[in-house]
């Protein structure tokens, strides 16, 4: 019952991030290339028609993890306290910045609410992805020091970062050169997912620009991510070892890697929406291939004193997981149809579609 209630948070999670990823893109894509008002306009509204129901994925992965994992829904809300309110406000930020730039005329104002949504795009992706960094490297868990545990062994607190800056020290901040790596991999990831939803759903004049920004963007995510990997052995030398003992978990690492490959071919794709399914991939991967690296661990500890959180020690009872069965499904469909109803009103290039504030 655990790994069914895993998986399900996991696709939830892949789903979110790859619609509401589009969203933090195209804020990317916004804030550095859109010049021209026309552009602006066309480029928050491939956003903003869609962000609201997007994020409808986030609250229901919220719901699932603490029905499911209450002690490790516990100790990551209450650990990681500070970032998640900064996630929060980001989000309300880029939200009205999408709803505020176009009630009224004046550039100034327009320009104000068109900053705070490409800002905040940006710094969502980075702490998503500083997040997924987190996960991978670990916390201390219990908030040991000196072989004494300050909290009890789920719980931890850290700071937005520690002085030494550094992954590998007894007790690391929430950002650390290690984590940054991660998030600005996320960041040129969602760049490249949010610069395809662009080309996919709009004439916006820079489409063309955009599939060469893709391209280099691709260069720079591929080497990111190799040296992602040579890091990733410093800080946790048994990473990739699960790959090894089980080698069909290989097939997430290669999910990702097709993403990877077939995006340097963006100038020749001719569909759009297959360039947009190849970043998808990207997504999928790598989300998935950090899960795999840990199972059944969800979180690990940077102590030997307490034992990592997994889907085991963390998950609620067996009645509880089989009663959620049903309710789950139940809200499942009722997102779903919910969504198949909005793209399908939404369909085709958004251009001459009103936005209705």
């Amino acid at each position: 019952m655990e790994i069914f209630w895993y998986i399900s948070i996991a696709v939830v999670l892949a789903v979110f991030f790859i619609l509401d990823g589009y969203d933090f893109g195209t804020g990317i894509i916004h804030l550095f290339f859109a010049k021209t008002e026309k552009d602006k306009e066309v480029i928050a509204k491939s956003a903003g028609l869609f962000w609201d129901s997007n994020e409808v994925w986030l609250v229901a992965a919220g719901g699932m993890l603490f029905m499911a994992f209450p002690t490790f829904y516990a100790s990551v809300f209450s650990g990681f306290y500070l970032p998640l309110i900064l996630v929060l406000w980001l989000i309300i930020f880029r939200a009205i910045g999408l709803e505020l730039r176009s009630q009224f005329k004046f550039q100034m104002w327009k320009d104000i609410w068109d900053t705070s949504f490409g800002v905040s795009s940006l710094l969502l992706a980075l702490f998503f992805g500083i997040a997924l960094g987190n996960i991978v490297r670990g916390v201390n868990l219990g908030g040991v020091d000196n072989g004494i545990s300050v909290h009890e062994g789920h719980y931890f607190f850290l700071p937005l970062w520690d002085g030494s800056f550094s992954p590998l020290t007894d007790h690391p901040g929430v950002i650390d050169w290690f984590t940054i790596i991660i998030g600005l991999i996320a960041v040129v990831t969602l760049a490249i997912h949010g610069a395809n939803w662009i080309i996919l759903k709009t004439n916006s004049s820079i489409n063309t620009k955009l599939k060469g920004v893709i391209f280099k963007l691709n260069i720079v995510l591929a080497t990111l991510t190799v040296f992602s990997l040579v890091v990733w052995q410093v800080v946790n030398p048994n990473s990739l070892d699960k790959f090894g003992d089980k080698p069909y978990l290989l097939i997430f690492p290669l999910i990702y890697l097709s993403g990877l490959v077939g995006l340097f071919f963006i100038k020749k794709i001719k569909k759009d929406s297959h360039a947009f399914i190849l970043s998808s991939l990207l997504i999928v991967g790598g989300i998935t291939s950090s899960l795999a690296s840990l199972f059944p661990v969800i979180l690990p500890s940077v102590n030997d004193t307490h034992e990592p959180l997994t889907i085991y020690n963390t998950a609620a009872s067996e009645y509880g997981l089989s009663v959620g069965i049903y309710w789950g499904i139940l809200g499942f469909l009722l997102i779903l149809i919910y969504m198949i109803i909005q793209k399908r009103l939404m369909k085709g290039k958004v251009d001459n579609m009103d936005y209705g504030h």
